[in-house]
């Protein structure tokens, strides 16, 4: 999922306090399969994941989609 979340921190670690780079680093930790499941929607997110970080992360991917369309 480094590709996933190698995007995001290129673009936006800088923007991230103390407190989203530890939620980060928790994201970083979570099986390849399960986070690409939460972030396509396929799979629920479960609630210690579905944070803030991890909403910032997805709409990042949502709008760079629209942007390329």
């Amino acid at each position: 999922m480094d590709l996933v979340l190698g995007r995001f921190a290129d673009a936006e670690i800088h923007n991230l306090d103390d407190g989203e780079l530890g939620v980060f680093e928790l994201l970083m930790e979570a099986p390849d399969r399960d986070l690409f499941s939460w972030m396509t929607g396929s799979a629920e997110t479960p609630a210690n994941y579905d944070t803030p970080v991890f909403r910032r992360i997805r709409s990042f991917y949502e709008l760079q989609d629209q942007t390329s369309a």
